[in-house]
């Protein structure tokens, strides 16, 4: 019988007989890694631990210590749940279940909709199917067969999967007893490996099949695993108090934003509570920025189209902008000429053979295509609601003549842009359609890229620091150097990647390099903070691009009085404000620090006759720059105290008689509770303190 040379992974080497599973590795070391094997993986790739080895190989048990464990444990319980769904209600169809961040899911078609009493039937269902320990095993077949196969058991979805998924290759199934799906696995080798406790079936919501509104809602039941139940108890806790700090929660509670249907979905009117976070967050970077030297800028919330044609923006990312506005004198002509629909869109999207001359002259290869040129006469003039600020800032950049000595130019603005996002993804504030970016534009030169990246970086830094955001990752994203979406060259692409990758190293915290995560026109590096229960949020954004100044042909003179490119740097620490409150928000759980909140202090008199010196006191807070309010509402002070607790006022001021005779306050902290009498300009001089040096704490 012929033999198998089976390399481990600390190098030792065993042979097996031909035919022999990872199963079998597994228990030739021992009885105990069998047991906990959920599968393996065989030259680096993964498989299932029952399946014959392919050849000599290198073999690595995956077991629930392994970082593979946990997407393959969510993944079996995503099928486990779908043939519950199936035992329980026979006439619901399955579609497809991937794992997700923190989960899974199922999409159903079902007649009826799931209730919540449905979740938990389900649950106990599949804790009856875990007791079976059923053999879950993968079978491979030809699309044909596969497709045959789920039109038999009447699963549409499945069958027109196999069809679109197979084509001229084998598919593979895994049956689990009497349930059969379609997927690629690997899987645990029975319904037994899943620890009952260790999954919870959370809501319900609605999904369009392949997520295209055209197409069928089905009904999607959203669930977590975790490969213990005390990591799941502690997820779900989590989860309780995400629920807590929901920023759509507390921002209608503390009247910090509003969304109106008559406005428009994705689109937040600051009310004035909020508006004053906007309002103080701006202040706090915008003295950051006059530190390094920028200079403030405003550009207008719409552009011609030729201008995002040039950078690249429009029509290659159309899906993701709100339509163009067509001109009225140029739609009366093409009106005149009964252009279609269709017609109409191309003449909009098309460039001047003009425009795409200069365009690939520039950058050196076709950049706009032969297909994308239309004569001038053809061509519909019309505007956009800009989805970036960088071509405002270019053309601020370009309208005037530049050495190296003026160098680096570095312009900021807190400009709004739009954005189309489906309405199925628009999520209170970290989601919208029109949102305003801590934004800025840097034009270097090559010499200088390195250290204004750093610059851009310390600045990230200083506003997490200050925010008390301390724990993050970088990312740095680079081009995927299999994708034809990237403008420029393969060689300032490579020192545009060198320089974010020298940068990042700079940091002093580990770095990860993720390709295919960069913009169209350049590298980035991303800043992915971790909130106070553990959720992850990608905030501030420095990209480094050599190809926006060679697609509008910006320029500098030389110390050789030659004409050389600028390199331009784009930043962003907030990334939108609206994003960046909407997670402080739920960062603070709407308690703001001191210097952030939009009422400081309230003043609380017991009675009628100590309103007039509450007035007074707020009057000499009012004049030192703090924002105070007097609740003379002939109230309980308990009352009072408690609605201001309500409101997360960090500061309760308190004043009855003995107060008014020492000219003091009886100071009540959110979070520090009765702090005792202070003689009122005493405390009005800590507090202007505490607000300067932009403290966390209050006591």
């Amino acid at each position: 019988m012929a033999e198998l040379n089976v390399t481990l992974p600390d190098g030792s080497r065993r042979v097996f007989p031909e035919g022999a599973t990872a199963l079998d590795v597994a228990r030739g070391i021992s009885p105990r890694l069998a047991d906990a094997a959920f599968a393996a993986k065989i030259d680096g790739r993964l498989r299932d631990v029952y399946l014959p080895l392919p050849g000599d190989c290198h073999i690595e048990i995956v077991t629930n210590r392994c970082a593979d464990a946990l997407d393959i444990y969510r993944h079996s319980c995503a099928h486990l749940m779908a043939n519950a769904v199936k035992e329980l209600f026979p006439e619901a169809k399955i579609a497809i279940g991937p794992t997700i961040e923190n989960g899974f899911y199922y999409d159903f078609d079902r007649p009826e909709p799931f209730q919540p009493e449905d979740l938990a039937k389900i649950e106990e269902r599949m804790e009856e199917i875990i007791s079976r320990d059923t053999p879950i095993r993968r079978e491979e077949m030809p699309w044909e067969k596969a497709r045959d196969l789920f039109e038999k058991e009447g699963e549409p979805y499945k069958a027109e999967l196999a069809f679109e998924r197979g084509q001229n290759e084998p598919v593979s199934i895994y049956r689990q007893g009497q349930f059969n799906d379609f997927c690629r696995g690997p899987h645990l080798p029975s319904t037994g490996k899943i620890k009952p406790g260790t999954f919870k079936l959370l809501s319900v919501a609605g999904a369009y099949w392949k997520g295209d509104e055209h197409n069928k809602m089905l009904q999607r039941i959203y669930a977590t695993a975790f490969l213990s139940a005390k990591e799941l108890e502690e997820h779900l806790a989590r989860l309780e108090e995400a629920k807590l700090r929901d920023h759509r929660k507390l921002g209608k509670e503390l009247k910090l934003f509003h969304i109106d249907e008559d406005v428009g979905p994705g689109l937040i009117l600051w009310t004035p509570a909020g508006a004053t976070i906007r309002q103080e967050l701006q202040n706090f970077i915008s003295e950051e920025l006059r530190k390094q030297g920028y200079a403030q800028v405003f550009t207008p919330h719409i552009g011609k189209l030729t201008l995002y044609k040039t950078s690249g923006h429009f029509p290659y990312y159309k899906d993701s902008q709100f339509p163009a506005i067509v001109a009225p004198e140029s739609l009366a002509v093409a009106l005149e000429e009964n252009c279609s629909c269709a017609e109409l869109m191309n003449r909009v999207e098309a460039a001047s053979a003009r425009l795409a001359a200069s365009v690939n002259e520039r950058a050196g290869r076709e950049v706009i295509g032969a297909g994308q040129v239309m004569p001038d006469d053809q061509l519909l003039d019309g505007f956009l609601l800009k989805p970036m600020n960088c071509p405002h800032h270019i053309k601020i950049f370009s309208s005037q003549p530049h050495s190296y000595r003026d160098l680096p130019v570095r312009l900021a603005e807190f400009g709004t842009v739009y954005r189309w996002e489906q309405s199925g993804e628009l999520n209170g504030m970290t989601r919208v359609r029109g949102f305003t970016q801590d934004d800025a534009h840097l034009f270097c030169t090559e010499d200088q890229v390195g250290a204004e990246v750093r610059g851009c970086l310390s600045l990230v830094k200083i506003i997490f620091g200050t925010l008390g955001l301390a724990d993050y990752r970088v990312r740095v994203g680079l081009r995927d150097p299999d994708s034809k979406k990237y403008t420029g060259t393969a060689d300032n692409w490579d020192k545009a990647e060198e320089a974010c990758r020298d940068a990042a190293r700079t940091l002093g915290v580990p770095f990860t390099e993720e390709p295919g995560e960069a913009a169209f026109y350049g590298p980035k590096i991303d800043f992915i903070i971790r909130d106070v229960i553990g959720r992850e949020w990608q905030l501030g954004t420095v990209q480094v691009d050599y190809n926006l100044p060679i697609r509008f042909d910006l320029t500098y003179t030389g110390a050789d009085n030659a004409m050389h490119r600028p390199v331009m740097i784009h930043r962003a620490p907030f990334g939108s404000m609206e994003r960046f409150v909407g997670i402080l928000i739920e960062h603070f759980k709407g308690a703001f620090p001191l210097w952030l909140a939009p009422e400081q202090v309230r003043l609380l008199p017991i009675a009628d006759r100590h309103v007039s010196y509450c007035n007074t006191v707020a009057e000499n807070y009012r004049a030192a720059g703090l924002r105070v309010s007097v609740d003379s509402r002939p109230e309980k002070t308990g009352y009072k105290i408690r609605e201001a607790q309500l409101q997360k006022v960090p500061y309760m001021l308190v004043a009855g008689d003995r107060e008014v005779d020492a000219g003091a306050v009886s100071v009540r902290a959110l979070k520090g509770g009765d702090l005792g009498v202070r003689p009122s300009g005493e405390f009005l001089e800590t507090l202007r303190g505490r607000v300067a040096k932009r403290t966390l704490e209050l006591e």
